[in-house]
């Protein structure tokens, strides 16, 4: 790539992401350290010396903490064991192993409920009272429900990193007698330690900021859920934005620390091991018992799927005091094909998402180019930068882009001209604006599945036609594109699943009904008394069929590789 051509791209990108990305977070910060024209620090004090936002900051931190820490317990020994061990279905374990991504944890919520709740499965199995398994408050079952659901990132991570790991260093510890738990240790955990703080960091993030399995599992004394229900004093009230600050800053930190501490040995790792590790090969009761805690783990995450998908089917107040429903019905199902908040749902997260991957094809394309092809030295900043939306969460970006709606929709143009007014005021039309968050939160999806597609492709043939005469645009168009097309499809399946399913943006994004994205449909459905719960299960097991066949596609495309898509 002719290097006028890689700076010109880059400083576009630039331009851009500055608009879309850092223009929000600008907003958000400012919003409440900058009140009635002076800048002020009384209200982020007053957010710790105010009881109530206290606690919920407090419990944030809690629910992430304990979410990461439980999906660390599950994770690291089930890929140390599948990197020790060969077994007998093992490839099939590990696949299932992945199964809970289909899934987010807050359509997962209600099926967790409908086995855990106080008059649910597992009272009804064991013949006890009313007990509360979901913990005081529901923070027990939240953070669980979260682990379940998100330890499959840390475990392609831990994996990654147990591959690169060079054998050569724990056979040398083994001959010096150093014992096996003392080698992982002294040696394997120090190694893999940058992949195992970079799948952490996210779900540390991811549960931290998470909205939608709080609100489902009615647990409101955490920050998210302050934040959700201060929306409408979003124009004249500064605690949301000091609230939305302090989870950004906390955040930011957790991600500048990880790279910081473990950004060199993180680079060292990216290579393969000079000699591959070879598995010990087990048989028999041997086999079997390895094979044990995949089992247990598969059957424990899977369970949030079974209740959905048996709620999806259960007559309305069916399943009660049962440890499975007493009648089933497929109408749910239709009611849920039926209904006019369900049928404009789908539509519009089409209509959303698809305009989200036109937009991240074309930056993530030309951001991967950039990375992978030119020699400038600004391509590391532009590569760091594409990362940087898994580091920010949803909730803060969403509340950035509600700050820049009201700021603009209340301009003295704007008013006078309701056009435009109904574009920029996400009350009146939110389409602009989720499309636009949908992208910036799924860039680096596409911007790290091109960048693979890159360098596996040669740059010779890319070379010879341009010694040919061949402009850039047309080796890009004819050639390079051409090649990596397997890789885009790839990138463009993730970044669309993910779209159509994102919660924390649809939840707070979108405020009218004829405007509602499906995870917003489902959280409304899911408070309608009667048949909602079951509608919401019937429209939850849609989009969970949905994003399996996405994700095994692009496990398929990708293999290996795939990991790389929840790495910052």
């Amino acid at each position: 790539m002719r290097k006028s051509t890689a700076w010109t791209i880059f400083f576009f990108v630039l331009g851009l992401f500055s608009l879309l990305f850092l223009w929000p977070l600008t907003r958000v910060i400012t919003g409440g350290f900058y009140v009635e024209g002076k800048v002020t620090l009384r209200y982020l004090l007053n957010v710790f010396r105010n009881p109530i936002y206290a606690e919920g900051m407090l419990h944030s931190l809690m629910l992430g903490v304990t979410t990461t820490s439980i999906a660390l317990l599950i994770s690291v020994p089930l890929a140390w064991l599948s990197h020790r061990f060969d077994f007998r279905g093992k490839k099939l374990l590990n696949g299932l192993l992945l199964v809970p991504m289909i899934l987010p944890p807050f359509v997962g919520a209600i099926g967790f409920q409908q086995i855990l709740g106080q008059y649910g499965v597992l009272n009804a199995l064991l013949g006890l009272g009313p007990v509360d398994w979901l913990g005081r408050g529901r923070f027990l079952g939240v953070t669980i429900l979260q682990a379940l659901a998100l330890y499959p990132i840390l475990f392609l991570n831990v994996t990654a990193a147990l591959a690169n790991v060079d054998p050569a260093m724990a056979e040398a510890a083994e001959n010096l007698g150093c014992p096996p738990l003392k080698r992982f240790f002294r040696i394997t955990l120090p190694l893999i330690m940058p992949g195992l703080f970079a799948g952490g960091t996210i779900i540390f993030i991811w549960s931290f900021t998470e909205l939608g399995t709080p609100l489902i599992m009615n647990y409101t004394r955490c920050t998210s859920v302050q934040v959700y229900d201060a929306l409408r004093e979003i124009g004249s009230n500064p605690f949301p934005y000091v609230l939305v600050f302090v989870m950004l800053t906390c955040s930011v930190m957790l991600y500048a620390a990880t790279k910081l501490i473990f950004g060199k040995q993180a680079y060292a790792m990216q290579s393969k091991a000079s000699i591959g590790y070879s598995a010990r090969q087990l048989k028999g009761w041997r086999g079997a018992i390895v094979a044990l805690p995949f089992i247990a783990v598969i059957s424990l995450a899977l369970m949030p799927h079974a209740g959905v998908v048996l709620t999806s089917f259960s007559v309305p107040g069916s399943w009660y005091k049962t440890v499975a429903p007493t009648m089933f019905t497929a109408g749910n199902y239709v009611d849920a094909l039926g209904h006019g908040m369900t049928v404009t749902s789908i539509r519009n997260s089409l209509l959303f998402s698809s305009l989200a991957v036109l937009l991240n094809m074309g930056i993530g394309i030309s951001i991967a180019f950039v990375v992978v092809r030119s020699k400038i030295r600004a391509r590391a900043l532009l590569d760091a930068l594409a990362m940087i939306p898994l580091a920010v969460p949803g909730l803060v970006m969403a509340f950035g882009y509600l700050s820049i709606s009201s700021l603009l929709s209340n301009l003295s143009w704007a008013r006078e001209n309701p056009v435009w007014q109904s574009w920029f005021d996400v009350r009146t039309n939110p389409t602009l604006f989720l499309v636009i968050a949908y992208a910036v939160r799924r860039l680096p999806y596409m911007v790290r599945s091109a960048a693979a597609g890159l360098q596996q492709t040669s740059v010779v043939l890319e070379e010879s036609a341009a010694n040919l005469g061949a402009s850039p645009l047309t080796t890009a168009r004819r050639i390079t594109l051409p090649l990596i097309t397997a890789n885009l499809i790839a990138g463009t399946l993730l970044a669309f699943a993910f779209s159509m399913l994102e919660v924390s943006d649809s939840l707070m994004l979108a405020q009218r009904a004829d405007f509602y994205p499906i995870t917003k449909t489902i959280y409304e459905l899911f408070q309608l008394i009667g048949t909602g719960r079951y509608v919401a299960s019937a429209l939850g097991v849609w989009a969970m069929f949905f994003l399996a066949v996405t994700i095994i596609g692009s496990s398929l495309i990708l293999g290996k590789k795939l990991g790389a898509i929840f790495r910052m």
